[in-house]
């Protein structure tokens, strides 16, 4: 049985730099409808990856062979988007502190040099009380 797109899995695990010494493997039985085949046949894969600590387990096919190359893809799909919210998270961070680090618009500017001057106004006419002591 060829597996489709086998090429295409191996140019993503090494683009991902995905090494199969930092994969662990397991197979279990799997659950779910199927019957007495599902119940004796350990089918489902249980794919580790190490460094990044991801887990996947896939149960699409009755063959074991299959459900390793999904499992292998459903793990580089994992990994590229971790990464991709690792570096969107990155962007949005910089673009914060661009944000907060630039100047005020001139007519902001104004209206908060009116607004200060006009409360400095009122603060200078309160003074003190005068009553008896």
């Amino acid at each position: 049985m060829s597996l489709p797109n086998e090429e295409v899995l191996q140019k993503r695990l090494t683009k991902l730099r995905v090494r199969e010494e930092d994969l662990q493997e397991e197979f279990v039985r799997g659950s779910g409808p199927g019957g007495q085949k599902i119940n004796k046949t350990s089918s489902t894969v249980v794919l580790r990856h190490v460094p990044s600590g991801l887990e996947v387990r896939c149960q699409r096919e009755r063959s074991q062979v299959m459900n390793r190359y999904w499992a292998r893809m459903e793990l580089c799909d994992r990994l590229e988007s971790a990464r991709e919210e690792a570096r969107m998270a990155l962007q949005n961070e910089r673009e914060k502190t661009r944000r907060q680090n630039r100047p005020r618009p001139r007519g902001l500017k104004n209206r908060i040099l009116k607004t200060k001057k006009n409360r400095s106004g009122v603060k200078k006419n309160r003074g003190k009380v005068s009553g008896e002591d």
